[in-house]
């Protein structure tokens, strides 16, 4: 049995400890000099985190007086160049020591220029463009003086109903590993005190995504080998990329919070992968580890927030998120109010007071505030909404969508058209359609599909639009003047989906269909015999049925940003191809979740002319739309898949090879992906996994070779001694343009073949 220590091959890592890159007299040395002349309320100060005004982005004035005291390190919410500028001043000239503020925000998918979901962005497959799209936001939030994002969220989850799939990168945790390396190398770069960087996040930490029964917050139990293998690799990922700051999640695992787990965030976090940047927890988190009801807000303060029950009051609260590995305590203030106390009862130490102080710091330092804490106030302007940033915003939206329909090739549609209805919800909506989590992105800066689909075909053609209802969709008052406008029209483009507050935090469904009368609006169209075509704009995987059966072109849009019109149009009228995939499985009935296509065979796998197997009497076990599954205006051939040798050796690799043909009529992109499957393992192995993938553009006509390389780390598993383990034996090996060229593979089948590793 061969011994490795990594799921998957990680790129090289660019990051390494304070200790072995810091000079004497640097860094360490002055985060010394500052400790030993810091009191207990300065250190904990530096450990408290509190919401600034929102929106304004401006400190209240009784946060103002504690940044003065030196007892307030970090904000969430604050941002503006000028109000950013006015609390550091104070900071840096007015307090005692003149420790910088640090300044947090959630920049998700954008500061101002609002680009698609992070669900959306995976649908891409494109790493580059991930990594462009948060280098641009970062380089709008510094600008306003953001130097630190709560993202990227790099949870996996396997279920729709969970309203934050929207904010990471679904259901795959080699797709969110690759994501993860990408964000963090946008946001932060090599140097993240550079002037259009900001320090990452990776959140949350860890299993979020794996709440029971989809509802955000509940609870989690899974199993060592699933955290290994499944929900840690994208925050390695992002730790081996060189994040600087973890967060923690609300749920527990298995019976301890994520916020007081010694586990992840000690043994693991620190002592296996030497983590050395700042741990923060959630809003309130903290104060959710107490038993409700609180017994005494005033004298135990924590903004009411209770749950767990694991610490009788405010100071064990405390005692546990900080002894477990929590540094910064965002928003109740439990640490500031206990630790004294904690410290004379030895239940905590001031070592590792200063452990956690240390850690702020070297944030700070890194980021560049001690040598620079303002930012230029005359550039924010310049910065936001750049027109290179809109720009990106438009190309990489457009990149994002996924053709799941398009019977008749009815689309793209002509731009000589002289006649188009555009109706529904969300056809002129500039609220709903840039998402949840917008950062400081503006409904007016939002380009809506009517006003891009206008712009498409110019003055020329009449285009008439009726919002038949709104998202909620409760009536059918407004379904005449969208049938009207549908009946005059030469082609209907029905804009339908979720409003942006079904998605994202606090945000859980247990039906996910088209809200309200959606799908009889849908209806009523088609019955008007008119051609028409469907684009959804919406953060997670909904029961399209309907739509599947009887909607001639479904477009999946997500929630497309800042330019979404213009990319909208871009893909209607066929400017740009559309080359997305699912990077999470759609299922065909909400029975069906967890759904995901790297499922375990069990003892008894699906088999249709058996029914004493792991099935349903009702509908199929596989998705309506598979994970990597997506249509193009044009045809792809994916063939030839060979290897460069039948074997690995320990130590070696061996490459995969697939030859990829545009055999339609216009240029395309194609994501090739490559899967395999450990077929005898001593642990039970999924059926496949992914374990490369490329995006790549072909002319009609024009025929490339991809190639992926497969090595050791690519085989490992989490074995029955708790170690990674390779072992020798056989292994299935695919290369296609969707999971689902991995069910059933023939002997002969030329995108299938097998390797083995040897001993």
């Amino acid at each position: 049995m061969l011994m490795v220590t990594a799921l998957s091959r990680p790129e090289a890592v660019t990051s390494v400890s304070a200790q072995e890159i810091d000079p004497p007299g640097g860094i360490e040395a002055r985060i010394d000099d500052l400790i030993g002349r810091m009191t207990l309320e300065e250190k904990l100060g530096q450990l408290s985190m509190l919401d600034a005004d929102y929106p304004s982005g401006e400190l209240t004035d009784e946060q103002k007086q504690m940044v003065r005291d030196g007892v307030l390190g970090s904000t969430l919410n604050g941002r503006g160049a000028v109000a950013t500028n006015e609390a550091q001043r104070i900071a840096v000239e007015e307090s005692r020591l003149g420790i910088p503020l640090i300044f947090g925000f959630d920049v998700i998918h954008g500061y101002r220029t609002v680009f698609p979901m992070p669900l959306a962005e995976a649908a891409t497959w494109s790493v580059r463009d991930a990594r462009r799209s948060a280098a641009i936001a970062a380089k709008e939030a510094r600008a306003a003086g953001v130097t630190w994002t709560f993202a990227p969220m790099v949870d996996i989850t396997h279920d729709a109903r969970w309203g934050r799939i929207v904010e990471g990168a679904g259901e795959d945790p080699f797709m969110g590993s690759a994501f993860s390396r990408a964000r963090v190398k946008g946001f932060q770069g090599d140097d993240y005190s550079r002037p259009d960087r900001v320090a990452a996040t990776a959140k949350h930490w860890v299993a979020y995504g794996g709440a029971e029964a989809g509802r955000d917050y509940n609870t989690v139990d899974t199993s060592e080998r699933n955290l290994r293998e499944l929900y840690f690799p994208p925050f390695k990922a992002a730790h081996d990329a060189g994040v600087d700051s973890f967060m923690t999640a609300f749920n527990e695992i298995s019976g301890i919070p994520a916020t007081a787990n010694p586990f992840t965030l000690t043994e693991v976090l620190r002592d296996e992968w030497g983590e050395d940047g700042p741990v923060l927890s959630d809003y309130t988190a903290v104060a959710e580890l107490r038993a409700c009801p609180i017994p005494n807000v005033e004298t135990d303060p924590g903004r009411g927030a209770c749950g767990h029950a694991v610490a009788a009051d405010g100071a064990e609260a405390a005692r546990l998120a900080l002894n477990a590995g929590t540094d910064i305590e965002m928003v109740s203030q439990l640490y500031r109010t206990h630790i004294p106390e904690l410290l004379d009862q030895g239940l905590v130490t001031m070592e590792r007071v200063d452990e956690a102080v240390r850690r702020v710091l070297r944030l700070k330092f890194r980021a560049g505030l001690f040598d620079d804490p303002y930012v230029d106030e005359s550039k924010e302007g310049g910065v936001l909404l750049a027109p290179d940033h809109l720009a990106q915003a438009r190309r990489i939206a457009a990149r994002s969508m996924v053709l799941l329909e398009n019977k008749n090739q009815v689309l793209p549609l002509s731009a000589d058209l002289k006649r188009v209805a555009v109706v529904g919800p969300l056809a002129n909506n500039q609220i709903d359609m840039i998402g949840t989590w917008t950062g400081d992105g503006k409904p007016e800066d939002v380009v809506p599909v009517l006003r891009g689909v206008e712009a498409a075909l110019g003055d020329e053609a009449n285009v008439s639009y009726a919002q038949g209802c709104d998202t909620e969709c409760v009536s059918e008052d407004g379904f005449r003047a969208a049938l009207q406008a549908a009946r005059s029209a030469q082609a209907t483009i029905v804009v339908v989906g979720e409003p942006a507050a079904w998605s994202g935090e606090a945000s859980s469904r247990a039906e996910i269909d088209l809200p309200g009368r959606q799908i009889q609006l849908l209806k009523a169209i088609k019955k008007t015999g008119k051609p028409f075509v469907v684009v959804l704009m919406n953060g997670r995987p909904l029961d399209l049925n309907w739509l599947h059966n009887r909607a001639p072109a479904v477009v999946e849009a997500w929630y497309p940003g800042t330019q979404a019109g213009h990319a909208v149009a871009d893909v209607l009228f066929g400017k740009v191809n559309p080359g997305g995939k699912l990077p999470v499985s759609f299922p065909r009935a909400v029975g069906q979740i967890p759904l995901y296509y790297n499922q375990k065979p069990t003892g008894r796998p699906p088999n249709p002319e058996n029914k004493y197997t792991s099935q349903y009497l009702d509908v199929p076990v596989t998705p309506l739309y598979e994970f990597g599954y997506g249509l193009s205006y044009t045809d792809f051939e994916i063939s030839n898949v060979r290897l460069s040798a039948p074997s690995i050796s320990p130590g070696g690799s061996l490459t995969v090879s697939a030859d990829v043909a545009n055999i339609g009529s216009r240029s395309g992109d194609e994501v090739v992906q490559l899967y395999i499957h450990d077929k005898v393992a001593s642990v039970t192995r999924p059926i496949a996994e992914l374990r490369g993938f490329k995006r790549l553009n072909l002319d009609a006509g024009e025929e490339k070779t991809v190639t992926f390389s497969i090595d050791e780390t690519d085989l490992a598993f989490w074995g029955q001694e708790n170690t990674w383990v390779v072992e020798p034996g056989e292994f299935d090996v695919w290369v296609g343009d969707t999971s689902a060229v991995t069910e059933y593979p023939a002997e002969d089948d030329e995108l299938h073949e097998t390797f083995t590793l040897n001993n």
